[in-house]
């Protein structure tokens, strides 16, 4: 009997280092990568919910930490980077993706935009929601902020732009080259990290599916949220953007 009881442990304790060892993929960004993992959904799916399915996860774990209704701002003046950061550990990977909640800066119910741009430029406003002054930075400053805290705990950032909505002109999705794209592979270039054009990526294979069908099985509700199919898709678009990334180790994790 006590034979058994100490085969259990030991293989308990070999199970818990396997897991202890794998490297971890954090998913920090808003509703188009958190929606499917909690109530309330309604039939919206994030790729968040589908990337595990397309890495090897005796290796890796993905853990979704991305937030419905948060931008690059309220995402670290909630606190809910924070919790991230502290467990973050050398060798894991931190995906990042903002820019549907950006918008303009003010201080009305939501209170989430950031100013346009990655410069450093700052605004002060009253925030209604804790009803305290508060000092907002531009979109750009933030996602360079979750790169620069990556790397201080030694982890890998991967940033990407915000996913395609879908808004047509003729047979082409409109794209968001010159605004929140830009800036986000702006920002990944000045701290060095690695950037997937999602936006594009995404636009791309819808363009290829065409607007109907797009419409049609992709989305329910709105231009925004995808459904079951449409987050799966948008799960291996980021799969095999991050395969070919260059001189990324996890591009070795993906089946």
């Amino acid at each position: 009997m006590k034979s058994i009881t100490l085969l259990i442990v030991c293989l308990s304790a070999i199970l818990y280092n396997q897991d202890n060892n794998k490297i971890t993929i954090f998913l920090v960004g808003d509703s188009t990568v958190q929606n499917g993992s909690g109530k309330g959904s309604h039939g919206l799916w994030g790729w968040g919910a589908f990337l595990a399915d397309q890495m090897d996860t005796s290796r890796v774990e993905v853990i979704n930490k991305a937030r419905g209704g948060r931008s690059s701002r309220t995402f670290i003046s909630e606190g809910l980077w924070n919790l991230i950061h502290d467990q973050i550990k050398k060798g894991d990977y931190v995906i990042i993706q903002f820019g549907h909640n950006g918008g303009p800066v003010n201080d009305n119910f939501r209170a989430r935009g950031s100013i346009k741009g990655n410069g450093e430029e700052t605004l002060e406003i009253n925030n209604m929601l804790n009803g305290k002054r508060e000092l907002v930075k531009s979109y750009g400053w933030y996602i360079r902020k979750y790169i620069a805290d990556t790397k201080a705990k030694g982890g890998i950032p991967i940033v990407c732009s915000l996913v395609a909505r879908n808004r047509w002109e003729g047979d082409k999705v409109i794209r968001a080259r010159d605004t929140y794209t830009a800036w986000a592979k702006e920002a990944a270039m000045m701290e060095g990290a690695h950037f997937i054009d999602l936006n594009d990526l995404v636009a791309t294979k819808y363009e290829s599916l065409g607007e109907r069908q797009v419409t049609k099985n992709l989305f329910l509700t709105d231009h925004t949220h995808t459904n079951y199919d449409g987050a799966v898709i948008n799960a291996k678009l980021v799969a095999q953007a991050i395969k070919d990334l260059r001189g990324c180790d996890l591009s070795e994790m993906v089946k």
